[in-house]
């Protein structure tokens, strides 16, 4: 429970049992399941929390209330991360009433068979009037689920963001934001890159001063930084100059060719980074082929395809509508490479992306053309 300005209380809880957020997310330092209170002439909660958290969330409403009953919980996403205990809060205070859009009932209804509640439907630009603060509705869809809506406190300029500006990790560890905030978009946001543009063109006529989203820090300062960055994301623009190696290696020389690549492209003071996909965590992967503006893809014919995990990392880059980015292949294969024109096929939906040449060809080790190949493929990186 914490206090962030005269009378909004975080009160929120830290995870650090879970091992993978939403099934499939490494999430080491944990992750944070984040409500807020608002103590005004009327008491606004906003959200709930992980089901497992249940009496800690009670506790902290109950030590900031006393006596008092919350008139409203404002709905904001009814992913069940942050909507598992509204029937705890019902049992709590059978008065309260819930606030959402007409997509949030139809969910909440899917969630909670047969549950009895009171309700206020709004819709966008509607202002709840708490007393002191007047809470102004903007629809949200697909940020990144259909019923999705965030809100803004026209007195204390906070913004409620539900998912947006969210990151992986608990509130008691002390890490970069951006790091985990891009790996956190682009694996669960980033597909809906317009759907979030056009949220931001609706924020941007508000004067944000405070970001309370439903995971990660409170973000009270700098604004114009989380701001600028979801608007590098969302458009899919390249954040930082350089190039991502995304590899997979059998008995290890395709990585040889890839770290004769990576060691040409730092020679020539190039940033560079490398991921070997069979092994490393794939969200990472994702996360550094959209910072990155040229991804180069270096792997073995599997099955006269491309290797799974290879193929599983493509995918993964298709459905997020990876664009905007130069392309290039380094193939392995002893009989029958097949890599470079499968992975030329799989990139032929997606807007804006070319192919840097030359192609790199490998028959199971490296030669010396494809030696040269290499060397000329990383002057051609550079421009």
């Amino acid at each position: 429970m914490k206090l962030l300005s005269n009378d909004i209380y975080y009160i929120g809880v830290n995870d650090h049992s879970i091992d993978l957020f939403e099934g499939q997310y490494i999430v080491p330092n944990g992750m944070a399941y984040n409500s807020y209170l608002i103590l005004d002439d009327k008491i606004a909660i906003m959200d709930s929390v992980d089901i497992n958290f249940k009496n800690e969330w009670i506790n902290n409403i109950k030590e900031i209330l006393k006596d008092k009953t919350p008139t409203y919980l404002i709905i904001h996403h009814m992913e069940p991360d942050h909507s598992a205990n509204i029937i705890s809060l019902i049992n709590e205070y059978p008065e309260i009433v819930l606030v959402g859009n007409t997509k949030t009932f139809t969910m909440l209804d899917q969630f909670f068979r047969g549950l009895e509640y009171h309700r206020l439907i709004v819709k966008d630009n509607d202002v709840l009037n708490l007393g002191h603060h007047h809470i102004k509705f903007i629809m949200a869809p697909m940020v990144h689920w259909p019923e999705v809506m965030v809100s803004y406190d026209e007195d204390s300029k906070t913004l409620f963001s539900a998912d947006a500006f969210g990151k992986f990790g608990a509130l008691d560890v002390d890490e970069d934001w951006a790091c985990e905030a891009r790996r956190y978009y682009f694996g669960i946001v980033g597909k809906y890159g317009m759907q979030v543009q056009i949220l931001l063109k609706k924020l941007a006529i508000l004067p944000v001063e405070r970001i309370c989203a439903l995971h990660g820090p409170i973000l009270k300062s700098n604004i114009d930084y989380y701001l600028n960055l979801y608007q590098t994301w969302s458009s899919y623009s390249v954040e930082t100059d350089g190039v991502f190696i995304a590899y997979s290696s059998v008995y290890g020389n395709t990585k040889k060719a890839v770290m004769l690549l990576k060691e040409e492209l730092e020679k020539k003071h190039i940033k560079v980074s490398a991921s070997d996909l069979a092994r490393d965590d794939l969200a990472e992967a994702i996360e550094d082929a959209f910072k990155y503006g040229k991804l180069v893809i270096a792997t073995t014919t599997y099955n006269s395809g491309i290797f799974p995990c290879v193929e599983s990392f493509i995918n993964a880059l298709k459905e997020r509508n990876y664009q905007k980015r130069k392309i290039a292949i380094i193939e392995n294969g002893t009989w029958a490479p097949n890599v470079i024109k499968t992975i030329k096929a799989c990139f032929e939906a997606n807007k804006e992306i070319s192919f840097i040449e030359p192609f790199v060809s490998i028959k199971s080790s490296l030669d010396d053309k494809n030696i040269n190949d290499i060397k000329e493929l990383a002057n051609a990186l550079i421009d």
